[in-house]
């Protein structure tokens, strides 16, 4: 179980609570996503570098079907449809040939946000007494002294709200880093960053209102999101 995990490493190490579960995200992303993620920037490079030769070949077939469209009497909307279904067929054998297909781009997120779900269920059970703890000592109360600087007591919502603007801010972050890396959005991700942004925003009063463990755990992996 992640819990057994969790409770493993913070007595192997030693280390305060808000401290293991630090060390726990860096590590996940070090031995899990951070791979995910170099292999996800080859696959949109070469995406990238497709482009050129993809209008190219878009440009080339328009001509031909325009000349068979002639030639054979279609109609507008037949030749709109030989043209979509042939530039389609073409872009797929490039992607096979370059090996780059776009969902292996989305592969990051698709591990990743199941392990940020089990990770945040794992330390809730911690700070509300859902899991016991090996050592006789209950988890739950190693959690409300495991803490640092303000948020002392890890089950107890942060009331200064520092922990919750944080996470929102680094949130939002981090999808203006990825705005910034593009030169160009499609619709699809012009619509995906809005929606992002607005999730990041009504983070903060969620993330009040929980313990603070779930935040930090969250603002942890999300600022070694930033690193990855």
């Amino acid at each position: 179980k992640l819990e057994a995990g969790l409770e493993a490493l913070q007595g192997a190490s030693g280390l305060p609570w808000w401290a293991s579960i630090v060390a726990a995200a860096a590590l996940l992303r070090t031995g899990l996503t951070l791979p995910l993620a170099a292999f996800q920037a080859r696959v949109l490079a070469r995406l990238e570098n497709l482009q050129p030769e993809i209008r190219g070949l878009a440009g080339r077939l328009r001509q031909e079907v325009a000349l068979c469209a002639r030639q054979r009497g279609w109609s507008e909307g037949d030749a709109r449809f030989h043209f979509k279904k042939n530039l389609k067929r073409i872009v797929s054998e490039l992607y096979v040939r370059d090996n780059c297909h776009p969902f292996k781009a989305s592969l990051l997120i698709w591990i990743q946000v199941p392990v940020w779900f089990f990770v945040s269920i794992a330390l809730r059970n911690f700070s509300l007494g859902g899991a016991a703890s090996r050592a006789g000592f209950p988890i739950q109360e190693q959690f409300s002294v495991g803490g640092t600087l303000w948020f002392m007591d890890l089950t107890a919502p942060d009331h200064t709200l520092i922990l919750p603007i944080t996470l929102g801010l680094v949130n939002l972050l981090i999808v203006e880093i990825f705005v910034l890396q593009k030169t160009r959005l499609s619709r699809l991700q012009k619509c995906t960053t809005l929606f992002i942004r607005g999730i990041s925003v009504l983070m903060v009063p969620v993330a009040a209102t929980v313990p603070s463990v779930s935040t930090a755990g969250q603002k942890s992996w999300s600022m070694s999101s930033c690193r990855s």
